[in-house]
């Protein structure tokens, strides 16, 4: 048994066995009569019988229902620098984090349709406790993270997730995707926590941390969507934050959470594909002689790249108008745009709740911040 088996997504000789086991359930139904309208029940399950590797499934049963997300709940995907990556190299993207099953499922389709390979990608447990979407994931090349676990559990446990990423990369010859921080990004501020890069790093083979970190090839990735489909679904979590409440999840929040960004409105999306942090691994090296400043000047190169490759749309300047009461950005969209983003905010929150209503516009208005902040430090 592989020290991995516990977190693994499935090898292509065990999908057969595994698409059987959920050709019946209800939620496989619901999945497969959105994709596929036009065929009966029995048509597709017929095609799910003769299915018998991950990129089969994820390219004849997967894409097309993302084109029907997209066709739905989106006025276009768009991705950008794909095409200055190499089609036989793997490498490890690291993004943004705006929507659980959106964000790597948009990327996969655009590495899928620009020819380069499809990723292992990273997942919460906590968002797999249904069995059906843990099938579901593992047969999209999906590997486990545990949440939640006691101080000494998790550390074995980020061990196991760095030699699996380690494994799939430099032995699978398999890119990997996994998010900047842990958990979504919900404030619209993007930045890449440190602990992520520490876990990464628990694998290293080489002589330094940046050794390794350039050895795997790290692309940094911006995902960009003019509306957020959970931005509402956000809001009780900033407030509460900026209230200094905790906030405790309900009972369905994550489930309806993954409903709501895969079917929610989203307009226009944006990828782009950085190329490999190299020359600026190397800078890092010659000046910071301690390994966490390097490691700390890593995350600020990632975040320097999703922040500036961040596509800005008409919401983005809208919020950020609104919130300082100002016109400064009033050229990059039209009357209607602003229309549509004040009726969004008008149905989303109370209006009279000053506080839910500045986490809202901050939500969308701090990636123009986040723009602005670094082009004064250039």
């Amino acid at each position: 048994m592989s020290k991995f088996e516990q977190i693994r997504p499935f090898y292509d000789t065990e999908v057969n066995q595994a698409l059987l086991g959920i050709l019946d359930d209800p939620m496989m139904k619901t999945v497969m009569n959105f994709t596929f309208p036009e065929l009966k029940d029995e048509e597709w399950k017929d095609q799910l019988r003769k299915t018998h590797s991950i990129r089969d499934f994820q390219i004849n049963f997967i894409y097309p229902a993302i084109e029907m997300v997209l066709k739905k709940s989106a006025e276009g995907l768009t991705y950008s620098g794909i095409d200055k990556l190499d089609q036989h190299t793997p490498y490890l993207f690291i993004s943004n984090h705006r929507d659980i099953v959106m964000d790597t499922s948009l990327l996969n389709y655009s590495l899928y349709k620009g020819g380069l390979m499809m990723t292992a990608s990273a997942i919460g447990d906590n968002l797999l406790r249904n069995p059906f979407l843990m099938t579901l994931s593992r047969l999209t090349r999906n590997f486990i993270v545990r949440r939640g676990l006691p101080a000494r559990e998790l550390l074995e446990s980020s061990k196991l997730m760095s030699e699996y990423i380690r494994e799939s990369l430099l032995k699978e010859n398999r890119s990997v995707w996994i998010a900047q921080r842990e958990g979504r990004t919900k404030d619209g501020n993007d930045a890449t926590q440190k602990g992520v890069l520490k876990m990464l790093a628990m694998a290293s083979d080489e002589k330094t941390e940046l050794d390794y970190f350039k050895k795997i090839k790290i692309v940094p990735v911006s995902i960009s969507y003019e509306y957020d489909p959970t931005d509402v679904l956000k809001m009780p979590e900033l407030i509460a934050k900026s209230k200094n409440e905790n906030y405790v999840k309900g009972k369905n929040e994550d489930f309806n959470t993954i409903m709501n960004g895969i079917l929610g409105q989203k307009k226009r999306i944006h990828i782009h594909v950085d190329k490999v942090l190299d020359r600026e691994i190397d800078e890092i090296m010659e000046r910071y002689p301690s390994v966490n400043k390097q490691v700390q000047a890593l995350c600020n190169a990632i975040d320097e790249k999703i922040i500036t490759h961040y596509k800005l749309w008409p919401t983005n300047y809208i919020a950020y108008d609104l919130f300082y009461q100002s016109n400064q950005y009033q050229s990059e969209y039209s009357e209607n745009e602003k229309e549509a983003f004040q009726k969004r905010l008008q149905q989303g929150v109370d209006v009279k709740d000053k506080v839910a209503v500045r986490n809202f516009l901050a939500m969308y208005a701090n990636p123009v911040i986040n723009q602005e902040a670094l082009k004064v430090e250039k």
